[in-house]
């Protein structure tokens, strides 16, 4: 599933594509128009402008054939880059005012997901300044000339790089909790209301445990916040390793958890949900020169027997986890058998 910080840079990205094709035609028929051209190379232009032209409206609305983003942007670029070359080829190759337009591609390939195409390209237009030069190549100045070109493709990748990094630490950051690396809650709804729709299709369960961690305050008040924020790291990470791959955790906030047991009803994960609470208590958290332990308490609910949809069965496995708490804490309730609705 594509995040919102993906979908923004392929926005940005068909934006920039979505332009570029009708400025260059623009400025090719004006050329066609105003400048001295042969007969043959007007008759060229004309068609390639045509050609062109077909493809960026099939490009945009995929009129004729479907391909994966990925591909389709490496194709956008190389055929860009064949529009110039063929344009410069019959404009006065080198020496073409249309010639700066591959820098264009260099500095529009980093937009297209990633270092990889952006490599590709800058080979490409290297390839084609070396073709477009082959008359004149061994001057001073046409070596000086492609030197720049392959200057600016190396920065480009180095650009590519650094983006495709950030994307990435976005993506991180929008979805997943800075303390304890699980899901956030807003990837996690994104996540589970996914499989709450799976669920109703096939008619499955799901079971939803709320979990909270006992005593926290006290010892934030008596060792500090740092004390409690590595005790957090903890809990999750015990819970992290207690549950199947196919589930889905997040914290809830605070030191409140919940995890959300795909196709799977409550009375199945008793026994997994137990073993968290005991390894738990049974796992000493070493602060500074002091040994900490902790307890959690729990509640499970499950869809549909004790909720027609997500939130109102996190409800009532949160309202079970805190009858947990009034019980004495370190335990699990199910809900239905030692919780009221």
């Amino acid at each position: 599933m594509e995040t919102t910080v993906a979908q923004q840079c392929r926005k940005s990205y068909d934006r920039i594509m979505g332009a570029i094709p009708w400025i260059l035609i623009a400025l090719v028929a004006l050329y066609i128009k105003f400048m001295p051209v042969c007969h043959s190379s007007r008759i060229f232009l004309a068609i390639i402008c045509v050609l062109f032209f077909l493809y960026s409206i099939n490009a945009r609305y995929n009129l004729l054939f479907r391909s994966s983003e990925r591909f389709r942007s490496c194709v956008d670029l190389v055929v860009l880059l064949a529009y110039i070359v063929a344009v410069c080829w019959h404009t006065g190759r080198i020496n073409s005012p249309f010639v700066p337009l591959i820098c264009l591609v260099l500095l529009t390939a980093p937009f297209a997901r990633g270092p990889g195409v952006t490599r590709l390209m800058s080979v490409l237009a290297i390839i084609s300044c070396v073709l477009l030069a082959s008359d004149g190549f061994y001057s001073v100045t046409r070596i000086i000339e492609i030197f720049l070109y392959a200057l600016t493709a190396c920065a480009g990748v180095a650009l590519a790089r650094e983006m495709e990094y950030a994307r990435r630490e976005l993506e991180r950051l929008s979805l997943t909790d800075e303390v304890t690396g699980l899901n956030n809650m807003r990837n996690f709804f994104i996540l589970s209301k996914i499989q709450e729709r799976l669920a109703r299709r096939h008619k499955r369960n799901f079971a939803i445990c709320m979990l909270d961690a006992d005593g926290l305050k006290a010892i934030n008040d008596q060792y500090g916040y740092p004390a409690g924020t590595e005790l957090i790291r903890q809990i999750a990470e015990i819970v992290k390793s207690s549950v199947r791959r196919t589930d889905i955790y997040a914290r809830y906030g605070g030191d409140e958890f919940v995890i959300m047991f795909n196709e799977a009803s409550k009375n199945e994960m008793i026994m997994t949900v137990e073993k968290i609470i005991a390894r738990v208590a049974a796992t000493p958290f070493y602060w500074k020169d002091e040994v900490l332990t902790t307890t959690i308490s729990a509640g499970l609910a499950e869809f549909p027997s004790d909720g027609d949809d997500l939130k109102s069965v996190m409800a009532n496995a949160d309202t079970a986890m805190y009858a947990s708490k009034r019980a004495g804490r370190n335990r699990l309730t199910i809900y239905g058998e030692s919780a009221s609705a």
